[in-house]
Order: C-alpha cells, then structure tokens, then sequence
C-alpha cells in the first residue's frame, strides 16, 4: 500500500484481500491494534476497503467484483476485508476453548456457509 503512489511502482492498482479470522493467537483483537478495523492502515492512503461478511459466499464474490470494477475503473488499490474465523482455532497445537472460549463457544453453535 505505502508504495503505491509511487510512479516507479505504479501498476495500475492492487486489491489487497485480508481474511480476517479475527484471532490473534492468545490476544483479543481489542488488544491487539490501536484501531477498529485491521485494514484502518488503507485510510490514510485514500484506499476503499470493503468489508464482507466470509459466511455469505454470494457477498464475497459481489465484493470481488466490485473490487475489481473499482481498480480497472480509477486504477488505485482497493481492501477486500473478508470478516471470517478459524472453525478450529489457530493452529494444530491450539486449543480455542482455552484461549478465546467466548468467541469459540459461539463458533461451535455457528452453521457453517458450506
């Protein structure tokens, strides 16, 4: 993003796709970062950032083509905020229900969009 501005590196705009599975490991996400949304960092480059619901697959791909309207259209970069979570926690070794147990809970008795 902070290099996009820049004539030697113009490419006519990226779209920048974070799937946000809002778990940081053992930090809530209230703790870890000073704003409300992880692609906040886009504002200060006048970037759109899309946010999306990953449970409404038809939403994602609406998004992503709104996206892509968006770059071939102005060509600047755009932010597909792809709001999501991990259905098994953070890794392997990870027990979630010892290190997010709330949002976990909730998890467990979530449907899944497949």
């Amino acid at each position: 993003l902070d290099m996009s501005k820049l004539p030697e590196y113009a490419v006519g705009g990226t779209i920048h796709i974070v799937v946000n599975n809002q778990v940081a490991f053992t930090t809530d996400p209230k703790y870890s970062r000073s704003s409300a949304y992880c692609t906040d960092v886009a504002k200060g480059m006048d970037v759109p950032v899309f946010h999306v619901n990953g449970d409404d697959v038809e939403a994602v791909v609406w998004v992503m083509e709104l996206a892509t309207e968006w770059r071939m259209k102005w060509k600047t970069d755009a932010v597909i905020d792809i709001v999501c979570y991990r259905k098994y926690g953070h890794n392997e070794i990870d027990e979630p229900m010892f290190t997010q147990p709330l949002m976990y809970k909730v998890i467990q008795q979530h449907p899944s969009a497949l």
